[in-house]
């Protein structure tokens, strides 16, 4: 599939109101490196979350100008203009595929469950729940749009706006980018991965530390720009590719060893990135590391099989499967309280995806 193939020429203008739910998700293997226009350099699988979303409700009227869509911006019912050069970006972006856009003034409003800014995809759900309110504006145009496709065009405008959020739409898990391993996956959009996924990761548990929430010194997008000529790069690349392959198996067969392994070798690989880029900068902190010492020593004392990932940020997420998740919340309360901002975490585990409210 092309992208001339999301392209919905039909222009005219309505009142519509929409609202949608889109969670957070939090990668397995790791997108790190992008080309073109949002296109990843490797593919990347994630666990989409339950609690951590990111609520959106918009307005559509008809816009006179007609040159261009115009909108305005509620962040927390607070009007929010630092975010408004990112939705223009956005909204310039997908209006060659929904020219229709042009014609319609946006009232948007928008808040988060969790911290905003602080390594918990923040900007993937986001753009999931504006893409989708979008997109259920389309199909009032074009009513003949299919359930699969509806999803599909979302995940592909979502893109545009931040490349993770084309995984917040579909759960428990999701592929974005092409790889050997699945035959019907693409850079363009992201595809959930359903087929043969052992019972153990459909009810996974994700408990988020929050070592800090505060906004992080490096954005994404900048992260990403640095792996353009980043002496690694295509080591990483290499890598990424083949954890997704070994990782469709470890998500058949229930390996939990193996999914340990992959998963917080891929969160270091990300963070070394960081470190080695240029200029290099760390968004661990001090008691980052310190969680993932007691982490390892907690694993190896009790055989439960606690692990972490990281996103790109300080905070840590604690991955296991929900029948531990009592002895975990005690270890959570005992050891590693401590060394969250506030004493704060947030408990979330798989969910199901984006909903209409």
């Amino acid at each position: 599939m092309k992208s001339d193939s999301f392209i919905f020429s039909k222009r005219s203008s309505l009142s519509h109101q929409t609202a949608w739910i889109a969670p957070s998700n939090i990668a397995l293997v790791k997108y790190w490196g992008k080309h073109g226009l949002q296109l990843p350099k490797n593919p990347s699988i994630s666990f989409t979350l339950s609690n951590c979303v990111t609520t959106t409700a918009v307005s559509f009227s008809p816009n006179q100008k007609k040159e261009e869509p115009t909108f305005e911006f509620y962040f927390d019912k607070m009007e929010a203009p630092d975010f408004h050069p990112k939705i223009d970006q956005f909204l310039a972006r997908i209006v060659p595929y929904f020219p229709a856009l042009q014609e319609h003034h946006l009232k948007i409003s928008s808040h988060n469950s969790f911290p905003h800014s602080s390594g918990i995809a923040s900007s993937a759900s986001a753009m999931a729940a504006l893409a989708l309110c979008i997109v259920d504006l389309e199909r009032q145009l074009h009513p003949e749009l299919s359930e699969e496709d509806f999803f599909k065009k979302a995940s592909f405008l979502a893109r545009l706006g931040s490349g993770s959020a084309a995984r917040s739409l579909k759960g428990p898990l999701t592929l974005w980018g092409k790889t050997s391993a699945f035959s019907d996956s693409s850079d363009l959009y992201a595809i959930p991965v359903e087929a043969h996924v052992h019972s153990d990761f459909k009810n996974y548990c994700d408990t988020i530390l929050i070592v800090d929430k505060g906004q992080k010194k490096v954005s994404s997008s900048k992260g990403h720009q640095l792996m353009l000529g980043h002496p690694y790069a295509d080591k990483r690349f290499e890598q990424a590719n083949r954890h997704c392959v070994a990782l469709k198996s470890v998500l058949e067969n229930g390996d939990l060893e193996q999914f340990i392994e992959i998963t917080e070798s891929e969160a270091l690989s990300l963070h070394a990135m960081m470190m080695t880029s240029s200029p290099r900068y760390l968004l661990m902190q001090p008691n980052t590391l310190q969680i993932i010492n007691k982490i390892w020593d907690y694993r190896v004392t009790t055989n439960i099989p606690l692990s972490f990932t990281l996103d790109a940020g300080a905070n840590v997420h604690l991955l296991y499967p929900a029948v531990e998740r009592d002895k975990v919340i005690e270890f959570i309360k005992s050891e590693l309280i401590g060394y969250c901002q506030s004493g704060q975490f947030i408990e979330d585990q798989v969910g199901l995806g984006a909903k209409k409210m």
